[in-house]
């Protein structure tokens, strides 16, 4: 199955992708991952374009001009938003999709839709689009296997983190043991414990 890809102006390094069709939409909604935030022009026919954040990265963070070029392409994609002004590109996580068995080829819901943001996109912008078609690629990318490669390696490095928090907590342990102790040993040298000199005096005084 073909997807194509683009390069985003706005950020080069961030993946931006969009199903040929409703029957390649079907598996970016399948096998998307949590750091995917999905496109799509509001009540009107469109296609599914999917921008990658980085690990780590929140909606909040996504840069406007990345949203702006991302609806622009959006709008593109669309039969009847390319045609109209003034049209709502709507976007959310891919984790706030819902499919259910109901719904069409390629048809998505949502789970909550307080999640779902948007933006208004007044007319095409035809050197936005241009730039991004000139960077066009086409590719035939096994999802699944991609998504459940992501998956072993998030929980590879949950496990890693997990063992080292360990490790720091056992390290932490041990050195409190260890202050504890040179605290104890600290008090045994306190003077007020320690037989002065005169003391000794004494006890020899007892056997003369």
């Amino acid at each position: 199955k073909m997807v194509f890809f683009f390069t985003l102006h706005s950020d080069p390094t961030l993946l931006c992708y969009v199903g040929r069709d409703k029957y390649e939409n079907e598996d970016l909604i399948r096998w998307g991952w949590p750091e995917d935030v999905w496109f799509h022009v509001d009540n009107h026919s469109s296609a599914h374009i999917y921008i990658r954040l980085r690990k780590g990265q929140t909606l909040n963070e996504l840069p406007d001009d990345v949203i702006e070029e991302a609806a622009q392409l959006t709008k593109a994609n669309s039969i009847a938003g390319n045609k109209l002004p003034n049209i709502r590109v709507v976007y959310t996580l891919w984790g706030n999709l819902k499919k259910t068995a109901g719904m069409d080829v390629g048809q998505v819901g949502f789970h909550n839709s307080k999640e779902v943001r948007h933006v208004l996109v007044a007319k095409r912008k035809n050197d936005v689009i241009n730039r991004l078609e000139k960077t066009r690629e086409e590719r035939s990318p096994d999802f699944q296997a991609e998504r459940e490669q992501r998956d072993r390696e998030e929980i590879h490095e949950n496990k890693m983190q997990t063992l080292q928090a360990r490790e720091e907590e056992k390290a932490r342990i041990e050195e409190a043991k260890a202050l504890a102790k040179l605290r104890s040993y600290d008090s045994l040298q306190d003077t007020n414990l320690m037989t002065t000199n005169t003391d000794n005096q004494n006890l020899e005084d007892d056997f003369m």
